[in-house]
């Protein structure tokens, strides 16, 4: 059986994966967001030097797929041209997440954090952070971010922001946006001077917490957070309009859609949609991209890698068989469809989980692909039906 290739790292713009399909390039666009301008720019991109497919991943970045070594460079230039990419690869720190929902005046907040941090993490002394750290900025009344992967999170607890560790469920006050990133950066230290990364490069916050390394006592606080918002859908919102992609696939002609829906930027989320601040309704129907606003849509409740041959560690299909199997499983049920043992597309447990193994599949139910299958060795083509009894 083969066992696969754990990398222990992020793909990035000028350091990219190399994957069954070519190089994957990740961008982080600032703030989070992409001008109608940069929009179509992406697409023509992502068609031009890649295999015009792009990926929504969980941490609200963009991945290009499909990129020929040869052409990176001319990629990288054109990218930075457009303002998609940072000048230079040192200034690829940390990811930092902002909320997409945030409230105006949170969100002017939010904002002016990013920017410091951004700069800040750019110093030599955080050049060894782990590609996986990274900062949520989920500031306001409630919190949209809950359950987003980050080692730092600024949140608020009623009115006033805090600094929380990833694995301390109550943070310190921080008095302004100014503080907040001196804490913040104070934290980083800590965690860089007391082994929170090993030999390797690897390290995350709560796993660092969990084996009893607490932070000094003025950054644990005692303050809890504002409570979790629920779950974003694609459709209408007060403030905007959510369209997801399915399985955070995009293609350039989804792109060309977005940037012409009338939204004056494109935020990305970490829950593979795209928010489109101030649209009230869709002009034409989203269905025409590919897109869902159907919040009922039940390839909401899919999860799936690309798969083979587009990694070159699954040995099975994913995306087809998920597709067709999204209508058939039950109402209210979640489905996780991975290529390999790793589970990219899903840490959390799902009712249904099929793993790839060496071109079948394994299944087990209310679990992650961490857990022990109840069946083994499916073929493809049998896993309807045994998803039928």
């Amino acid at each position: 059986m083969s066992v696969p290739l754990v990398k222990g790292w992020c793909p990035g713009a000028y350091r990219p994966m190399a994957s069954g399909d070519g190089l994957v390039l990740r961008l982080r666009p600032p703030m989070g967001e992409l001008t109608p301008a940069q929009t179509l720019a992406l697409a023509d991109l992502a068609e031009r030097h890649g295999n015009g497919t792009l990926d929504l991943t969980n941490r609200a970045n963009l991945q290009i797929r499909g990129v020929a070594e040869a052409d990176h460079a001319a990629l990288i230039a054109e990218l930075a041209a457009s303002g998609l990419v940072p000048p230079d690869s040192h200034a690829e720190g940390p990811g930092i997440i902002l909320s997409p929902f945030a409230p105006p005046d949170d969100d002017r907040r939010q904002r002016q954090i990013a920017q410091a941090l951004s700069k800040a993490l750019q110093a030599a002394e955080f050049a060894a952070l782990p590609a996986k750290f990274g900062l949520v900025l989920d500031p306001g009344p409630l919190r949209h971010m809950d359950g987003i992967s980050g080692d730092l999170r600024i949140e608020s607890a009623d009115d006033t922001l805090i600094l929380r560790a990833d694995g301390c469920n109550r943070g310190c006050r921080v008095a302004s946006p100014a503080e907040a990133v001196e804490q913040a950066l104070r934290m980083m230290r800590w965690f860089l001077t007391r082994g929170g990364v090993d030999a390797q490069g690897r390290g995350r916050m709560a796993r660092h917490i969990a084996a009893g390394h607490l932070p000094p006592p003025d950054l644990r606080g005692d303050l809890l957070p504002n409570p979790a918002a629920p779950a974003p859908l694609p459709g209408a919102r007060p403030d905007g309009f959510c369209l997801a992609a399915p399985f955070g696939q995009l293609t350039p002609d989804d792109l060309r859609y977005l940037a012409r829906l009338g939204a004056p930027y494109l935020r990305i989320t970490p829950w593979r949609m795209i928010f489109l601040p101030g649209l009230r309704h869709l002009p034409e129907r989203a269905q025409a991209s590919g897109l869902i606003a159907d919040p009922g849509d039940p390839l909401l409740r899919v999860d799936a890698c690309p798969g083979a041959p587009s990694c070159p560690q699954a040995t099975v299909q994913t995306r087809p068989l998920a597709r067709r199997l999204a209508g058939i499983i039950p109402p209210g049920s979640s489905l996780h469809v991975s290529g390999c043992a790793k589970g990219c597309a899903r840490q959390s447990a799902a009712d249904l989980t099929l793993i790839g193994r060496d071109g079948r599949f394994d299944l087990l139910r209310h679990g992650t692909v961490r857990d022990t299958p109840e069946t083994r060795s499916i073929a493809p083509d049998a896993v309807p039906d045994l998803m039928n009894r």
